[in-house]
């Protein structure tokens, strides 16, 4: 569902949100979603679920306060070794000129690369920084693929920032404590979203009365398994989709020699294969799509200066059975799990033949 609404109050959202689950007959595990007031009811309130924020804002909010006072500094001290460099070069030029002010430009124009090869590994250690935000929060470490709980992703983030909070010190940059201590205030609720998925694979591991070795099996190799593959699929850094294709290999390699691996029919491994693929799928740790689609509409919005507001429910369609993935997915047959017809010959074959255009009376008369 997707409407334009000039009322944004709890009111509207829980209107709204309870008709389309009505529809669905379905219930909300956990909700991510940015801190809007209004949200953070929907899901306590209206809801029943655990409100968790969103990894996107998180970063983008550390992001926006801080990467502008680094890489200014950075470009600051480009542009003195630029203007050294410069000026050597002005020296060089002139045929009399003393071999002491040439010493003394090199001097300068090394004394210039200093500052830039130091901010440059700041800016390298602030992003690395904020990937490590991101390779924290899963259910499994990326390093070694051991699970991990709510309570040791809270302090590994914990970590992280205390990290940040040194690199700015250590380098004598301003702090925002302001930026620091909203996205502290979000890293106890973030971490809530690894237990909160495990707590959903486990009751269905008891429902389905899996023996400990058989529970096991799938927590250690069945459903990591199926978590970085999916984790690949989404993931487009090239250093972070190494790592998770280097952990998978190893996950993939021990589920292959595990002895119940071997002990399942093919049919019967493909099951419980689209079991772990659905419960990979529901663990979501930001809306970036959602706010993707967002900033593209307002974009449109700003550069045709208003749009018809029949044209919204038109582009959600496009949206949601005609873009495709990588993998040829549309967001609808993912999110239903089933296939659509193509949105192209579907729309054609309700076309009824198209009537003869209508001839002008100049040619009638012509013809007579």
């Amino acid at each position: 569902m997707e409407e334009v609404a000039a009322d944004r109050s709890y009111d509207t959202w829980f209107n709204r949100t309870n008709e389309r689950l009505a529809t669905f007959g379905t219930a909300v595990l956990y909700m991510v979603s940015d801190r809007a007031k209004a949200l953070i009811k929907l899901a306590h309130t209206g809801l029943g679920c655990p409100s968790i924020p969103d990894l996107f804002h998180l970063s983008h909010d550390l992001a926006k306060g801080y990467s502008l006072v680094i890489f200014g500094r950075l470009r600051q001290a480009k542009q003195a070794l630029e203007q050294a460099k410069q000026g050597l070069e002005k020296l060089q030029k002139h045929t009399p000129t003393e071999p002491e002010q040439v010493a003394r430009a090199q001097g300068w124009v090394s004394a210039c690369a200093t500052p830039v090869h130091h901010w440059q590994g700041v800016g390298r250690a602030w992003r690395q920084h904020l990937a490590n935000l991101s390779r924290i929060l899963h259910p499994w470490r990326l390093a070694d693929s051991i699970c991990q709980t709510s309570k040791e992703v809270e302090e590994q983030l914990r970590a992280e920032l205390q990290a940040i909070e040194a690199l700015f010190e250590t380098n004598g940059l301003p702090m925002k404590r302001d930026t620091l201590a909203k996205v502290q205030r979000q890293i106890g609720g973030i971490s809530v979203l690894v237990d909160c998925w495990w707590q959903t694979v486990r009751q269905d591991l008891t429902q389905l009365a899996m023996t400990p070795r058989w529970a096991q099996w799938a927590e250690d190799l069945l459903l990591p398994r199926a978590y970085w593959h999916e984790q690949l699929r989404r993931t487009r850094h090239p250093e972070q989709k190494a790592q998770i294709a280097c952990v998978l290999q190893a996950v993939e390699a021990a589920f292959e020699r595990h002895p119940c691996t071997r002990k399942l029919k093919p049919e019967v491994l493909a099951g419980w294969n689209a079991w772990a693929a659905a419960h990979a799928q529901a663990f979501q740790r930001a809306s970036s799509a959602v706010e993707g689609r967002n900033a593209y509409l307002s974009q449109m919005q700003h550069n045709h200066r208003g749009l018809p507001t029949r044209r919204y429910p038109v582009w959600t369609v496009l949206h949601n059975f005609d873009c495709r993935a990588a993998d040829g997915t549309t967001p609808a047959s993912r999110f239903f799990r089933r296939s659509f017809p193509d949105l192209f010959e579907h729309v054609l074959s309700k076309i009824d033949e198209l009537p003869m255009p209508r001839q002008r009376r100049q040619s009638i008369a012509a013809s007579h």
